[in-house]
């Protein structure tokens, strides 16, 4: 951003406002180049950092645009003044723009070939002592910056960070409007829905005794949407969860909501593939972004290899069933662990490069220090010669050879080994995979790595309530739709249901929609619920559904992840402006805070706080 400079008179004696020129500025902080050397100029911003050399006054004004360095001799009008204030001062300058001598240029500052030669100056506000620094951005407890955040704010990282979330969320837009898709939205206030986390809920003044529910997403509306005979929508949607949280998780969050009619899977994804893709390249600052179309894993194939629904695929290491070079054979826990029940297995977790005692020992503690009685292990022992460890010992080298051989490791390398039921150990098996690339140096760090996650269960089975339940989301269209409902054990019916994963981030999930509402009828009943609960709760769609609904599907990216990944990131908080903390308070304005008796009388409600102990 670039201001015309204008003519300024300077008064030696006090401050005078030029009516011909701005009141506080003829150029920004960051808008000066060499051309506008000998131009007479005004600047208003923070004093981000003051150097006095030898009787001259060096201050680094800063503003939202950048950087300007500004000269002051001692005779210089308010010149003591300025010297006297502190850090993160609000000032006025006038002055002249001269070029830096050459010993002096900063090549690093847009604005490091001059500098301004302060005639005149106004404190505009004082800053008191700061309780955190700006300049330099060294660690600070978070405490501290939540309760400062308008300081936290000023300093470079964070307020990059917020500006990009600002231009990627603007992007975002302007793609999706190319893509043909219109903004609309959609309510705040609305009925409870069952998204996987507890609502958050607001009591009625006007219904005594009866709730609004924040959105955890606008699903069931952004379906009515379609219903209702419009096409391509998305909203950047606020959404509401009341979970526990997370570095990447927040009680409040935004997501590019997205819904689609007369659309299949693909179709979903050939929409939205150029959308992240774009958005991604855009910002990407060099790194890699992976083309489209994505690669499609599906969800069991995404466990067996890699141990997880979100993998990172700048890891090259995939893990593999490796039950059959141990059943019956030398290494007794393991044939004992496959002998025990049928499902079990033994999983082999790549180490290149990993081959040596001591390595080997440290994943060992590491698992250790999981809750796990240990991690075995093979690996290539250059003493030996050849593959060394106990299980290596009791296989035998044939068989060590051949086991080897089929993970394609070889000299210099290691493998690692989960073994029991999968359903149970294949977390820590992918933690271990993760654990591995990170100390092996395997993961890329400069690419973006995209991929869809598909063909997830629509139903698994819930230890804690001993019943079959949703296992993604309830509106989803099943793979066979009511045939496979009839027919089909529920833990084998497979939904069209899908996410995006980057660099090990789930970033959205979406589904084809279940549009239908004798399936719909039929899936909740599977679950749990009787025909009258699924009327009385969804009977909005239910009804619209016995109308005529379309077929239809969409997703929703996550804007603050999305903002993270390219913000180089790995919390939320970081590129979010006003963020709660770890336990969802709000330290800058202090909330939660207790509600006076006459705004629960005016709601209908009594507090019963928990009884401490």
């Amino acid at each position: 951003m670039r201001l015309t400079p204008l003519p300024i008179p300077l008064s030696h004696s006090r401050f005078q406002t030029n009516p011909t020129m701005h009141a506080y500025r003829s150029h920004t902080c960051g808008a000066l180049r060499a051309s506008d050397a000998g131009s007479n100029v005004r600047l208003s911003g923070w004093v981000h950092r003051k150097r006095d050399h030898g009787g001259l006054l060096f201050i680094d004004l800063r503003d939202h645009y950048g950087l300007t360095q500004l000269v002051l001799h001692p005779e210089t009008p308010g010149f003591e003044i300025v010297e006297r204030v502190r850090a993160e001062s609000v000032i006025r300058v006038d002055g002249e723009v001269v070029l830096r001598e050459a010993g002096t240029v900063n090549a690093n500052l847009p604005t490091g070939e001059i500098e301004v030669r302060v005639k005149a100056v106004e404190v505009l506000s004082e800053a008191a002592e700061l309780p955190l620094p700006v300049f330099g951005e060294p660690e600070y407890p978070e405490e501290i910056r939540l309760k400062h955040r308008y300081l936290d704010l000023r300093r470079e990282t964070l307020h990059r960070n917020i500006v990009l979330r600002s231009k990627v969320i603007s992007s975002i837009r302007r793609r999706m409007v190319d893509q043909g898709f219109l903004e609309y939205q959609t309510p705040i206030l609305t009925a409870s829905s069952p998204e996987g986390a507890r609502d958050f809920l607001v009591p009625s003044r006007l219904h005594p005794g009866k709730f609004y529910a924040l959105p955890q997403a606008p699903q069931q509306f952004k379906q009515l949407l379609m219903v209702s005979g419009f096409d391509r929508y998305f909203q950047i949607a606020p959404c509401f969860r009341d979970e526990d949280l997370r570095a990447d998780r927040s009680l409040e969050f935004y997501q590019l909501d997205v819904e689609m009619s007369f659309v299949t899977q693909e179709d979903v994804f050939a929409a939205i593939e150029p959308v992240m893709h774009g958005v991604f390249e855009e910002f990407a600052d060099g790194k890699a972004v992976d083309l489209y179309p994505f690669v499609r894993i599906p969800y069991r194939e995404a466990i067996a290899k890699y141990g997880t629904d979100k993998p990172d695929l700048r890891n090259p290491i995939e893990m593999q069933d490796v039950s059959e070079h141990f059943r019956d054979g030398g290494f007794g826990l393991f044939n004992k662990i496959l002998a025990a029940d049928a499902k079990n297995a033994v999983w082999a977790i790549p180490g290149p490069k990993g081959g040596s005692r001591a390595f080997c020992d440290r994943m060992n503690s590491w698992a250790q220090g999981e809750g796990q009685p240990g991690l075995g292990y093979i690996f290539w022992s250059d003493d030996q010669g050849g593959w060394g460890g106990p299980i290596a010992k009791n296989l035998g080298a044939e068989a060590t050879d051949a086991l080897m051989k089929a993970v394609g490791l070889g000299q210099g390398d290691a493998c690692f080994f989960a073994a029991g039921d999968p359903a149970v150990f294949h977390k820590f098996a992918g933690n271990a995979r993760t654990k591995l690339g990170q100390d092996l140096g395997l993961i890329s760090e400069d690419v973006f790595r995209f991929c869809w996650i598909v063909d997830f269960p629509m139903f698994e089975w819930s230890e804690e309530e001993k019943k079959v339940d949703f296992s993604h989301n309830p509106f989803s269209m099943p793979q066979g739709e009511l045939e496979a409902l009839n027919t089909k054990d529920p833990l084998d019916v497979l939904a069209y249901q899908y996410d995006i994963v980057c660099n090990g981030y789930e970033l959205c999930s979406g589904a084809i929609r279940n549009h239908k509402a004798e399936i719909m009828l039929k899936a909740f009943e599977i679950a749990g619920y009787d025909a009258s609960v699924v009327e009385e709760q969804f009977g909005g769609m239910l009804n619209a559904f016995r109308f005529g609904a379309p077929p239809h599907g969409g997703l929703a990216p996550g804007i603050d992840r999305i903002v993270m990944l390219l913000a180089g990131q790995t919390a939320i908080r970081e590129v979010i402006a006003f963020p709660l903390n770890q336990q969802g308070e709000d330290l800058l304005m202090n909330a939660p805070t207790e509600a006076q008796e006459r705004q629960l009388k005016d709601v209908h409600i009594r507090t019963a706080l928990p009884i401490k102990v």
